[in-house]
C-alpha cells in the first residue's frame, strides 16, 4: 500500500489548511501523526474506513476534522483555527482491517506510512 500526502504549508495562526493522503488501495483504517522538532510522534485523528468512527487527540478536538471518501481512496484532516504549537510533521498512516468499523491510534497499529507533511503555524 502506497500514500501519498499532500496539502501542508505555512499559515498564520488562526487560519486553516487541509491536508489529503491518497492511498493506492482502499478498505484500509487510516489515520494522522504529527512529530515537532524535538518531540515524539503524537497522535491527531483516525478514522474507520466506514466513517462510522473517528477519534481525536484532545489538543485537536473542535479544531481539526478527519474525513474519508472512499471512492478515491482519500483521507483528509481539515485543520482550523491553528495554533504556532500545531507545528509539525504531519504524516498519515493506514492498515489492513478485518471490520469497516476498526480505527487505530497507536503507531505501532499502523502498517503503512505516508512521506509527511510539513505544517508551520506562524504566529
Amino acid at each position: 500500500v502506497q500514500l501519498q500526502a499532500c496539502g501542508g504549508g505555512l499559515v498564520q495562526a488562526g487560519g486553516s489548511l487541509r491536508l489529503s493522503c491518497a492511498a493506492s488501495r482502499g478498505n484500509l483504517a487510516m489515520g494522522w501523526f504529527r512529530q515537532a522538532p524535538g518531540k515524539q510522534r503524537e497522535f491527531v485523528a483516525a478514522i474507520s474506513w466506514n466513517a462510522a468512527v473517528t477519534r481525536y487527540a484532545d489538543s485537536v478536538k473542535g479544531r481539526f476534522t478527519i474525513s474519508i471518501d472512499n471512492v478515491k481512496n482519500t483521507v483528509y484532516l481539515q485543520m482550523n483555527s491553528l495554533k504556532p504549537s500545531d507545528t509539525a510533521v504531519y504524516s498519515c498512516a493506514a492498515r489492513l482491517i478485518g471490520s469497516s468499523r476498526s480505527y487505530y491510534y497507536t503507531p505501532e497499529q499502523y502498517t503503512y506510512w505516508g512521506q509527511g507533511t510539513l505544517v508551520t503555524v506562524s504566529s
